[in-house]
């Protein structure tokens, strides 16, 4: 697709219509002479060729500056540059239990929502793993934020302004009261229908929760029917609990844990993804760099390695120009000897 190296210099094409408009208005050298008649036989118009001329060439040289500087080229669509780029949906659970202080330790507890958003924040910006590897980051794929209790949302749509994304990131909050729940399935529906405006990229969904899908109705999907969805969209999820491991003597939580973890766990296989538990900080993000390390697939991008630059060009024409230009004035278009 043609472009421009430099397209800020388009901002200087105001320019040449200005140039052209002083042209207009400059003040032409005159000598008095009493007497015209001998001037009657001469053909007439040149004096207007001269000024109109004079005033189209000198903004014709004056917007080919402009673009010799912008420098309009088109891509060698025969050398693509392939780069990791695919398309990500984090659909991250923000449901009150994501409240519970036990991702830190005794003296700096961190909430599993803290402890998601820093995992996150790795896997977006890199940086530093637990084990002392480097993560690179994403810079190169497109990124979207699905929160979720009861109801699901998008809060960053695709993009690759990944800074906004995090900022979006950073400002989520646990939901208690009317937001009570957690609605995994509709979750996976939402990521699942923002990844379709991705076009031909590969395209993923980390789904982390801590794990117990707790909303049904006419209105609501079951997790193995958004499941069986990106199933057939060719879309793999990669589901974290983190829900925790803590001991608990009520045998209804303790079932519904195992019911939770065993319904992410379905979704994973389901879809082709994978199933991770991280029980603490250190855990998930290492979880993070797993998953960073699965889906670094190569993918077209519209960079590619050659340019046919037409800058150049659009200077030659400009000299060109006034050369034709400073060769008129002094031959035919001439106003005085």
């Amino acid at each position: 697709m043609p472009g421009f190296a430099h397209p800020l210099f388009l901002l200087l094409l105001p320019l040449a219509p200005l140039v052209a408009w002083r042209h207009l208005r400059h003040r032409r050298p005159a000598v008095r002479f009493p007497d015209a008649s001998l001037f009657a036989g001469l053909p007439v118009g040149r004096a207007a060729r001269a000024r109109w001329g004079g005033c189209l060439l000198r903004g014709f040289a004056a917007a080919a500056l402009v673009l010799a500087a912008a420098n309009p080229r088109r891509p060698d669509l025969r050398t693509p540059v392939p780069v990791d780029g695919i398309a990500i949906a984090l659909a991250l659970d923000v449901s009150g239990s994501m409240a519970e202080p036990d991702f830190g330790t005794a003296a700096a507890p961190v909430t599993r929502l803290g402890a998601a958003k820093q995992a996150f924040h790795l896997f977006v910006a890199g940086g530093t793993a637990p084990d002392g590897t480097t993560v690179e980051g994403r810079p190169n794929d497109q990124l979207a934020l699905v929160t979720f209790a009861a109801v699901p949302r998008t809060t960053c749509p695709l993009t690759l302004n990944h800074s906004v994304l995090l900022k979006v990131l950073d400002d989520q909050q646990p939901l208690n009261g009317i937001h009570a729940g957690t609605n995994i399935g509709d979750a996976l529906a939402e990521a699942a229908i923002r990844l379709l405006a991705a076009g031909n990229r590969p395209k993923v969904i980390v789904l982390l929760s801590d794990g117990e899908h707790n909303k049904s109705g006419e209105t609501s999907l079951l997790p193995l029917q958004t499941a069986d969805l990106a199933m057939k969209l060719g879309i793999p999820v990669h589901a974290i609990d983190c829900g925790g491991d803590g001991p608990t003597t009520n045998p209804d939580e303790a079932r519904q844990r195992a019911d939770g973890r065993a319904i992410l766990e379905a979704v994973a296989t389901t879809t082709g993804g994978r199933a991770f538990v991280a029980d603490n900080g250190e855990e998930l993000r290492t979880v993070m760099k797993t998953i960073d390390g699965l889906e670094r697939r190569p993918a077209p991008a519209p960079r590619y390695r050659r340019y046919h630059d037409f800058g150049p060009w659009c200077g030659l024409t400009a000299v060109i120009v006034l050369i034709l230009l400073t060769a008129l004035e002094r031959t035919r278009w001439r106003t005085l000897p």
